[in-house]
């Protein structure tokens, strides 16, 4: 088994766990550790993308792009991230990162949407960037459908197709069977990226390398949307123990895990009702602060609204479901 490139995601998906509030000082010290620690590549953006800080996705305390600025001043050998996601980000945006900078773009859709993606990864190949496709929601999709729609990305110019286990739903086959699946389909690299809510994140990764991944992503201390992401320094222990030696220091990761991330939580990353109900149904993680604060304020469960949102197959951009769902499930009281 080969030792597939890592990427942390701390400063980006770990923002849905924070309400988007990490400040420039927060990034410089996570992204320099993460740096000494020889973390090869950092991801950092609202957590919805580039474009993200909205009314609809939570709008963050400061602006994204003085997030990364600190983050391109502060680092020295590993390379800058963000993800962008069409129709939240637009060429405005990713052609401001690109001159900051940048370098590589994330570009997310929903797994049957990789159509819609085609002008960006070609404008972020004539800006220079290393362009990752991510499928997200792939749990929803049988490999075939999702290989075919990766396929796509490649012919737009990706460098690399992820598989998205965005609501932490996946078991080991299935994250093992839709990386092998792109891997017998691309002729280029292969990532996957993991959420916890049915605790299964560090085991699906597994599985995934085992089917040839090239990338895979981690978050310190596990922050993340939902139940959170495969924990980068559990995942760098794990990588050890299996005797593949990533060169990273697993020291410094764990203190910065331990010393500054941790004392970042409003609340515990754990597997509670809510994120369990969310991976078991198959709903998109970022959308559960949204729906406990819905729960709240129409006096309803939020495990009852993620059921619902299950049922109704919702996916990213249809977070206006939410507040559809609560106010029908508070009028059945």
């Amino acid at each position: 088994m080969k030792l597939p490139r890592l990427t942390d995601t701390t400063l980006r998906d770990g923002s849905h766990a924070v309400s988007h509030r990490f400040t420039p000082e927060q990034v410089r010290t996570i992204v320099h550790e993460l740096n000494k620690a020889g973390m090869p590549v950092i991801e950092v953006s609202h957590g919805a993308g580039l474009h993200g800080s909205t009314i609809q996705q939570g709008f963050s305390t400061f602006p994204e792009f003085e997030l990364i600025a600190e983050a391109i001043n502060t680092v020295k050998q590993a390379k800058i991230a963000s993800l962008f996601v069409p129709g939240i980000g637009t060429s405005v945006e990713l052609r401001k990162a690109a001159e900051m900078g940048l370098d590589v773009i994330r570009i997310a859709v929903h797994c049957t949407e990789a159509d819609i993606s085609q002008q960006h990864f070609e404008l972020s190949k004539q800006l220079g960037l290393e362009a990752v496709g991510f499928l997200m929601m792939a749990h929803t999709q049988p490999p075939t459908v999702l290989a075919k729609q990766a396929k796509l990305m490649e012919s737009y110019g990706a460098d690399c197709v992820y598989v998205v286990d965005s609501a932490g739903s996946m078991l080991p086959s299935d994250a093992r069977e839709r990386v092998q699946a792109l891997k017998e389909t691309l002729t280029i690299e292969v990532g996957f990226h993991a959420h916890n809510n049915l605790g299964l994140a560090i085991g699906n990764t597994i599985a995934a390398m085992e089917a040839g991944a090239d990338q895979i992503d981690g978050t310190l201390r596990g922050l993340g949307a939902g139940a959170g992401n495969a924990p980068t320094e559990v995942l760098v222990a794990v990588l050890n123990k299996m005797g593949l030696n990533t060169g990273l220091h697993l020291s410094i990761l764990m203190e910065v895990a331990e010393d500054v991330v941790a004392s970042l939580l409003t609340y515990p990353i754990v597997i509670d009702r809510d994120n369990l109900a969310s991976g078991y149904a198959g709903v998109y993680n970022s959308f559960l602060l949204h729906v406990r604060h819905a729960a709240e304020k129409f006096g309803v469960s939020a495990s009852e609204i993620v059921e619902e949102l299950g049922k109704r197959q919702a996916i990213a951009g249809q977070e206006d479901w939410i507040l559809d769902v609560a106010v029908e499930l508070a009028g059945r009281k």
